[in-house]
């Protein structure tokens, strides 16, 4: 017999991660009691995940898991805040057990990593939908924001661009992806510490989900600047860089799906910045910086200039 929704909450989300002592009152109650340390904001971000618009019907249950909670680490990542807590709404087509107890696993293991507690949320029925809300903290009047770059601040971006986008390419063309690509899609890494580290250089920062050019669209509009890319300069794996010399840039610029950091720096702290992030053990790539004129310029490997850029991921267009 189906467990009923009660039974599903005590059997798979309260004791789904660890108790943090600033959870004064958890899952089981009308409302989560949270404490928020004296000193600190509170940074809140919130995404959705609908089967067939952001998974395939066959995706593994455990890898979205990880990923449903990756995604709005990442967005904490940006603002450079450290994890606290997180709530989980799931729309489920049936109580299926064994489902949820993959999709939890995957979700749990990351919450591991990054402390979280999990506080609450809601259990329903109907199409396959993943809700998630992440909080965390972050030191008052010190979070990154979109909106502080300047003209003549460098440019600079986490990891690798376009794998994911590559992998969700062959695996509509073919039906499976390379694993090393598959494992960029489904299993993205939030830059947490990255992002936490930056809160004393970066003069704006994003995570990039849409795309880079889509989301250096944004930063650039707050921040009233305008960009110069060299795509020379982008970190690329072997398989995407082989796209980009038969001349298909999109993968990088507009494919989306990276979940990696790009954040502005004015020059005065790149050396520091640099040094501090290679002591931590990131990876960071400069590709270009902010300019005064508006708009995005892509200066090409061969020497040509364009201002026609890709649009990214838009999810009443696309």
């Amino acid at each position: 017999m189906s467990l009923s929704e009660f039974q599903l909450i005590q059997h798979y989300f309260s004791t789904a991660t660890a108790a943090r002592p600033d959870v004064l009152l958890g899952i089981g109650d009308d409302c989560a009691l949270l404490r928020v340390p004296a000193g600190f904001d509170l940074a809140v971000s919130m995404d959705s995940l609908v089967e067939g618009r952001h998974f395939l019907r066959d995706a593994d249950p455990e890898a979205l898991g990880h990923k449903a909670l990756a995604v709005n680490l990442s967005d904490l990542a940006a603002m450079g805040a450290e994890p606290a807590w997180v709530t989980l709404a799931l729309t489920l087509p049936a109580a299926d057990e064994d489902w949820l107890r993959r999709f939890m696993a995957g979700f749990s293991a990351l919450a591991a990593e990054h402390r979280l507690q999990l506080i609450g949320g809601d259990t329903t029925r109907g199409p396959l939908s993943i809700t998630i809300q992440v909080h965390g903290f972050v030191t008052t009047a010190g979070a990154l924001r979109r909106g502080g770059g300047r003209p003549g601040d460098r440019l600079f971006v986490s990891g690798t661009l376009g794998e994911a986008a590559l992998a969700l390419r062959q695996r509509r063309e073919a039906g499976r992806a390379a694993p090393e690509l598959a494992a960029r899609m489904d299993r993205p890494i939030p830059q947490v510490g990255l992002g936490r580290l930056l809160t004393g250089f970066a003069s704006a920062a994003i995570d990039l989900s849409d795309g880079l050019v889509g989301d250096l669209g944004h930063l650039c509009e707050a921040s009233g600047t305008g960009a110069r890319l060299e795509l020379a300069s982008l970190p690329l794996a072997p398989a995407v860089a082989l796209a980009c010399a038969e001349g298909d840039w999109r993968l990088p610029l507009a494919g989306g799906d990276d979940y990696e950091l790009l954040f502005s720096v004015p020059t005065d702290k790149v050396p520091a910045m640099l040094a501090a992030v290679v002591a931590d053990g990131h990876r960071v790539q400069e590709i270009g910086c902010l300019v005064a004129t508006p708009g995005i310029t892509l200066a090409y490997p061969d020497g040509r200039e364009s201002e026609d850029t890709p649009d990214g991921f838009d999810h009443f267009r696309d």
